[in-house]
């Protein structure tokens, strides 16, 4: 493997001028980079990345925490934000917190040892004071789908409170009176605005929301399972369940094929954060969509302008209601087939 001496011997000029070059600096003649370039081309020499970033006090790494690998809208947000980063630069180091802040913290206390750049992140709960003392040393960070209040870190999310109104309204228009949600951990900003949208929203109806009505779940497929079990035991189970996120959605599936009941004919089911997976299931499920590459990519720009010594502001993108068949829509008609002349 070819040394930095190498490429200076090749080109004709100092070890220090090929540094000079490789970092950029202007101090550099014209036709001095275009020898050591050339060199660096023809030897194959790829500069180490460890040594450059102790000249630099930059590691062109970006850290990134996900409270949960396994859910689908994660996953695709983790390689939103690897792509954007790449064509930027920058290279990403993922932990996931497994909605568990004791390895949250694991992760961002390893990810700064390692000296990363800026830091991304979803908190699992309201904040633990490891993250907290992070954002206050100044640590460039921006929370991204979740966010904590009071804390002076750009937040990249989506809103879908009127994509929760659009949902209700048509719950509503289909007849279901009757409806019920599997919450997300209250601490969390998605799991407790998820929940006072969808209140909101059945109060413009004029439908309550009963405790009986509203389960506690923790954004994973038990507890949905688990919540609906107890909605399905019920002296008068709900019409509608809906999951405030992918995987509880899931869980409440298999509480109720489990029952031996069907979607939608004995209980309506429709979900927050679109997958995937939801066009395939029978029926497929309604579900609210986030625009989940826009949300990488936008957080990766906001970290990198805060790295940079910029102030981004906040982002906040539309959610969106995706109307499948597992409410009780009217199937959509068969292609007519054209008969043969």
């Amino acid at each position: 493997m070819a040394s930095i001496k190498d490429v200076a011997a090749a080109a004709g000029v100092s070890v220090a001028t090929v540094s000079r070059v490789l970092n950029d600096h202007p101090s550099v003649s014209a036709e001095s980079r275009t020898r050591v370039m050339a060199a660096v081309a023809e030897l194959g020499y790829r500069p180490n990345a460890v040594a450059r970033s102790l000249r630099t006090d930059q590691t062109r790494t970006l850290g990134l925490v996900i409270s949960d690998v396994l859910n689908p809208y994660f996953t695709e947000l983790a390689r939103s934000v690897e792509e954007e980063a790449r064509a930027l630069g920058y290279s990403v180091i993922i932990g996931n917190a497994d909605e568990r802040p004791e390895l949250q913290d694991h992760h961002i206390r390893t990810l700064l040892d390692r000296r990363i750049d800026g830091l991304l992140l979803s908190p699992t709960d309201g904040g633990t004071p490891l993250m907290l003392d992070a954002a206050r040393a100044g640590t460039p960070m921006v929370f991204v789908d979740r966010w904590i209040r009071g804390v002076d870190v750009p937040v990249v999310r989506a809103d879908g409170q009127e994509a929760v109104r659009e949902l209700v309204a048509h719950l509503h228009r289909l007849g279901h009176r009757r409806l019920a949600i599997i919450a997300g951990p209250a601490a969390t900003t998605t799991g407790s605005e998820r929940v006072a949208a969808f209140r909101a929203a059945l109060a413009e109806y004029g439908l309550a929301l009963p405790d009986a009505y509203t389960g506690q779940g923790d954004f994973q497929a038990d507890s949905g399972r688990r919540v609906t079990e107890g909605f399905l035991d019920l002296p008068e189970p709900p019409e509608v369940i809906f999951a405030a996120d992918n995987l509880m959605a899931l869980g409440a599936l298999d509480a109720i094929r489990a029952r031996g009941l069907r979607v939608p004919d004995d209980v309506a089911l429709a979900a927050f954060d679109d997958i995937p997976w939801f066009v395939h299931t029978d029926p497929p499920i309604t579900a609210i969509a986030q625009p989940t590459g826009e949300l990488g990519r936008a957080a990766v720009r906001a970290l990198i302008d805060r790295i940079e010594g910029r102030a981004p502001a906040s982002v906040t993108l539309p959610a969106r209601l995706v109307v499948r068949r597992s409410c009780g829509e009217p199937s959509l008609p068969s292609p007519t087939r054209r008969s043969e002349p």
